[in-house]
């Protein structure tokens, strides 16, 4: 190898090591955060981000072994890493403009498994190319720094040891401080800029390849400029508010009616506030049969738990009809309760824990008269929230007499469907279990008793006592659809409970079913015709 100034001292080649190791964990990290708003940021998605990158950096390891044999020259490797910094620094400028079209294609196209395919295509276009070349740069190292057998294995194993603390701090370092401060675009900017700023160093103190350098850069400035924006749904232009936390991807928007807040694009709202203090017409609204059928208009100590209090929505309402409740909430995302202040007028109406719902649990020693559990991550109820042994510390938590409601979002008539696991999970615990559908949405709401005599007959007694005319009327269209549930064998524990596939499946049908129609419009009749209907 022929003796370059900047290479003479091998620590610049570790020092290339560790950037592109750092490199490679960000952009991992980055691409969950680029695919969560419009496939969810779930275990399968995960899966899918992991799977293609480990694709490309096997295949990145093999073209760079035999790359740098053939062609035992620098050059070619901080080449390519000038290459992997632009694709890099592109990918918030026309990432989402790819994972669109890619997802539009497939929904006239594709009819089990959307979400499986669009995400892995997208990774695929978007992410095997640069982390391609980036799995390049080991063995591209090794073969510039191993001069001799007789430190080899040292040397190899401090590539290695570079590469490795690299990847540490490009782990924690996205997720901890530039996500939540700076946003996905900009971290993608931050650590491509890195690698471009390898390259250029390199180029530069050899004065060579100034035109690659210059169109880099360059390039690198466009992207710059035009990528650097942390607005996923560009389709909208009326947020108001737009924003990542350490967890979700976050939105308020503002209506003529309604303040709301969606933590992913595509999958509907999380919490909802109308501005004339009005029922929602929502799932909420339905839930509050929870603390009728408790009887907590009847306790002037009556309280409530709500695990996964969002901007407070629920607990709103139970505070507005039932002035002798006390309401705690769990929140795990500390920003959303910060939004919920800012926007949703939840200040001080209801005490907020920033936790995990399960952790809270098995730390508190207290007892609730209703506990609701409407955490979701994304699409489902997050696995650990959704086994037999969850349910049965919420129940521990529960008064003699106490009610648990559970927000089931995907209501499906499919045998064995994630509501069916749910409900047979929950009558394993719960000694008695009722279920009514929400009106014109796919939200069924589920109550467990005690057993204790708090069942239908206490609701409709209960119900008796409400005075609100609005509140009392929809008491009654729930007690007409107001079903008890026989459990069956179909128990989700934490050691096998798979919601996240139950729940992309139940997806795959939902998309199946709106788009059926649009679909049969472009076999029929083409791109043209389906523009024209549309």
């Amino acid at each position: 190898m022929e003796n370059r100034s900047i290479l003479a001292n091998r620590y610049y080649l570790y020092l290339t090591e560790f950037f592109s190791g750092m490199a490679v964990m960000a952009v991992e990290l980055g691409a969950s955060r680029l695919l969560a708003p419009y496939f969810s940021s779930s275990q399968i998605v995960w899966t899918i981000i992991i799977g293609t990158i480990m694709i490309a950096m096997a295949l990145g390891n093999i073209y760079g072994g035999r790359s740098a044999d053939a062609h035992p020259d620098p050059d070619r490797l901080y080449g390519r890493i000038l290459i992997a910094a632009v694709w890099i620094a592109a990918i918030p400028a026309v990432g989402k403009y790819i994972i669109i079209g890619i997802s539009g294609l497939l929904l006239l196209t594709v009819n089990q498994n959307f979400l499986i395919i669009a995400a892995f295509l997208a990774c695929m276009v978007i992410f095997v190319f640069p982390l391609f070349l980036l799995g390049t740069v080991t063995p591209s190292l090794v073969k510039y720094t191993v001069s001799s057998l007789d430190n080899n294995g040292k040397i190899v194993g401090t590539l290695g040891a570079f590469n490795t603390i690299g990847s540490i701090i490009g782990t924690f370092l996205p997720t901890f401080v530039t996500i939540p401060a700076v946003g996905t675009s900009v971290t993608f900017l931050i650590f491509s800029g890195v690698l471009l700023l390898l390259g250029l160093v390199y180029f530069i103190s050899e004065k060579r390849r100034r035109i690659l350098c210059v169109v880099s850069a360059v390039l690198f400035l466009l992207c710059s400029v035009l990528g650097n924006s942390d607005s996923f749904a560009f389709w909208e232009h009326d947020l108001t508010y737009e924003g990542e936390s350490i967890y979700n991807y976050l939105q308020v928007k503002e209506t003529d009616d309604s303040v709301i807040l969606s933590t992913n694009v595509l999958f509907g709202v999380q919490s909802i506030t109308r501005k004339d203090d009005s029922l929602t017409g929502m799932y909420y609204d339905y839930a509050m049969a929870a603390p009728v059928m408790a009887g907590v208009q009847k306790d002037d100590n009556a309280s409530m738990l709500v695990l996964g209090m969002g901007t407070g929505t629920y607990a709103r309402q139970c505070l507005k009809y039932f002035d002798n409740l006390s309401v705690e909430g769990v929140e795990i995302d500390q920003k959303i309760t910060d939004l919920s202040e800012k926007y949703f007028d939840a200040a001080g109406k209801a005490e907020v824990s920033t936790y995990d719902g399960r952790a809270y649990l098995q730390a508190v020693d207290r007892k609730y008269d209703v506990i609701m559990v409407d955490a979701y991550q994304d699409i489902t109820i997050p696995f650990q929230m959704s086994s037999r042994e969850f349910f049965t510390l919420v129940k521990q938590h529960l008064n003699q007499g106490g009610v648990m409601v559970v927000n089931m979002n995907m209501n499906s008539d499919q045998k064995g469907n994630i509501n069916e696991y749910l409900a047979d999970t929950i009558a394993s615990v719960f000694p008695e279990v009722y279920t009514v559908d929400v009106n014109g949405y796919t939200n069924r709401e589920l109550f467990a008793t005690m057993g204790d005599g708090t069942g239908k007959e206490s609701f409709e007694d209960n119900s008796r006592t409400i005075s609100d005319e609005k509140l009392s009327a929809l008491m009654t269209e729930i007690d007409a659809g107001l079903t008890e549930y026989k459990g069956g064998n179909l128990v989700l524990t934490d050691d096998k409970a798979p919601v996240e596939l139950l729940g992309m499946r139940e997806i795959d049908d939902l998309i199946g079913s709106e788009l059926g129609y649009y679909k049969k419009v472009f076999r029929e009749q083409g791109i043209q015709g389906l523009m024209e209907d549309m």
